[in-house]
């Protein structure tokens, strides 16, 4: 019995403070190591931070400088090009009529943006070309062969048209010869000339261009 005793003894006295040993042995290095080490770790953390708030002083400015660039840009006054002078280029066309009478036929030569030319109405003759031209829509397109026409004789007038519109050539022929090149050729007037224009024309009058 006084065996067991002083086994348990052996057991529970300071001879098993071993066992404890290594809980026992962290504690007390734990705060050296964070002593030791503080001061350098601060440093090293001030230090970081003064190179990130260098970095972001630098890139802010750098945003700053290309935010105020379009600014400054955009202050600047400039000339605007529109589609017709940048895209399009000059649209100039020649008009030759023949059959309307004296005083209108012959050749023509028109200019548009602004209206110049030889033609008797420049501006009014880009204007009807204009309100010819959109998506879809060429001014000068040839009469559609399945068209159903009237069978209606507007005269003996004809006219050829040449040159650029729209970037594009122009080879157009026009005549009055049924209801339907009768219509074509009114929607162009006037670069084309209205029906009754001249002396010696289907009606017998003169009218201007």
């Amino acid at each position: 019995m006084s065996q067991v005793i002083t086994q348990g003894t052996a057991l529970h006295g300071p001879a098993a403070a071993p066992a404890h040993g290594p809980t026992s042995a962290v504690l007390p290095h734990a705060p050296a190591r964070g002593s030791a080490a503080g001061p350098g770790a601060r440093h090293a953390a001030r230090g970081a931070l003064r190179r990130f708030v260098t970095a972001v002083a630098v890139v802010s400015a750098a945003l700053a400088t290309v935010s105020a660039a379009p600014a400054a840009a955009s202050a600047t006054p400039t000339t605007p090009l529109g589609p017709t002078a940048s895209a399009r280029g000059e649209d100039r066309l020649t008009v030759t009529v023949s059959g309307m009478g004296s005083g209108v036929d012959g050749t023509y030569e028109v200019t548009c943006r602004p209206g110049r030319g030889s033609h008797p109405d420049p501006e009014g003759a880009c204007a009807a070309v204009e309100r010819n031209t959109g998506w879809g829509r060429d001014a000068f397109a040839p009469p559609r062969q399945d068209a159903m026409c009237t069978m209606q004789y507007g005269g003996p007038a004809t006219a050829h048209v040449t040159g650029s519109w729209a970037g594009r050539p122009v080879e157009a022929t026009y005549d009055r010869r049924n209801g339907c090149a009768i219509d074509r050729w009114d929607a162009l007037v006037p670069l084309l000339p209205a029906a009754g224009s001249g002396t010696g024309s289907a009606t017998g009058s003169a009218t201007p261009w």
